[in-house]
């Protein structure tokens, strides 16, 4: 009689059952030495597997119990039941980050393990207590953010979130949010030199840029540049500009937004031009348009640099066998020598070509605007009429 055998890899369970490759013959009947030479180690019994599982999942519960939990202010649209736990990754958290690893590279596109063994490493714990008194663990994991501190000259520290997931069964309930909100209070409480994300994706950035629009709006240091910019674009055309126009805040402001509420330049810059849009008459097409242009202009100046001159980024059309529609290269020219010899000479199917290519760009910048201004305006209709 064939035994049924278990395969552990991290939380997934796969069994094997009797097969019978001919029908009225022989066939195998004992997967076991087979699948051995094929997993090793790996393969094990039922009963090896349901103790090593109800082990790992007493962990999770002795991590919990042994963090910090970090008190937060429970919206309306938080899940109550939800705690967050802060931990040191080391000793029984470094073994649980070791479990939840492989989730990380399966899920997060471009994810790679980080390194435990250096010093700074902490791990955040969304949890809640497990419904059912017969589960293995007294809670429920439903994601969790790896963070790393590390030294910012002279006598400061920046917070980095390296890692965040939200476990597939639980997303789309908030819990990340909640753990960027709780990020960002260790960062204000700790006095920390700014918060950063390494490589966001797309999602997590448009959840922080609307987490961080909703605290910008009621931080009064902001209010006089913000109206005097909206003003601005209410009363001027733009469309006959002879010079870029883009919409920079006062650079002390940036500092201010750094010091009190720890949002690092490059993203304050993001969610200046949010809350921007988001101010604007919507019907107000002159406004949208010289919104639009300074978008424009931003963008053409971050990737080909000034207008004329010699110093400046240049992005030429690159013929190629895989995309010959969106195939181009960017190069700077170098300082001094003879601007005759530096300067190129575009086509006129270049320009439109590049032209084409840089009008899609900006309008996908604007569609993500918008995006976040909408979810924005939804969650801080209160501190929109303040």
């Amino acid at each position: 009689m064939a035994t049924k055998h278990f395969l552990i890899f991290s939380s997934y369970q796969i069994s094997y059952n009797q097969l019978n490759f001919f029908q009225g013959g022989k066939g195998i009947t004992d997967l076991k030495p087979v699948l051995q030479n094929i997993f090793g180690e790996n393969l094990v019994e039922k009963d090896e597997f349901l103790e090593a599982f109800s082990k790992e999942c007493q962990c999770i519960s002795d991590v919990v119990t042994n963090g910090n939990s970090i008190k937060r202010d429970a919206s309306g649209e938080d899940d109550l039941s939800a705690e967050i736990v802060r931990v040191e990754l080391q000793g029984a958290a470094a073994y649980l980050y070791s479990r939840l690893v492989s989730l990380v590279l399966l899920l997060v596109e471009g994810s790679t393990p980080i390194d435990i063994t250096e010093h700074g490493w902490e791990m955040l714990l969304i949890v809640k207590k497990a419904e059912l008194e017969s589960s293995a663990s007294k809670f429920q994991l439903l994601g969790f953010a790896a963070v790393h501190h590390f030294y910012y000259y002279p006598e400061s520290t920046r917070l980095r979130i390296s890692q965040i997931l939200v476990l597939p069964p639980y997303q789309g309930e908030g819990h990340g949010r909640l753990l960027l909100e709780a990020i960002n209070s260790i960062a204000e409480s700790e006095n920390m030199y700014d918060v950063t994300i390494e490589d966001p994706s797309d999602y997590l950035q448009y959840v922080r840029s609307s987490i961080d629009c909703l605290r910008l709006l009621t931080f009064e240091p902001i209010k006089p540049a913000l109206g005097a910019m909206v003003l601005s674009l209410e009363q001027t055309n733009l469309s006959k500009r002879t010079r870029s126009s883009i919409m920079v805040p006062p650079s002390d402001l940036a500092e201010t937004v750094r010091q009190k509420l720890k949002i690092n330049k490059k993203q304050f810059l993001r969610c200046w031009e949010i809350l921007i849009y988001l101010h604007l008459d919507a019907e107000n097409l002159k406004c949208i348009d010289n919104f639009r242009a300074c978008i424009y202009d931003r963008t053409k100046g971050e990737l080909l640099g000034g207008a004329s001159g010699t110093n400046g980024k240049r992005l030429v059309q690159v013929p190629t066998s895989f995309d010959e529609d969106t195939s181009f290269a960017v190069f700077w020219t170098k300082e001094g020598g003879d601007e005759d010899n530096q300067t190129v000479q575009q086509q006129p199917e270049d320009l439109a070509t590049q032209e084409e290519q840089l009008n899609e760009l900006v309008d996908n910048q604007m569609e993500e605007i918008a995006e976040v201004a909408k979810n924005v305006a939804s969650r801080g209709k209160d501190k929109l009429a303040a």
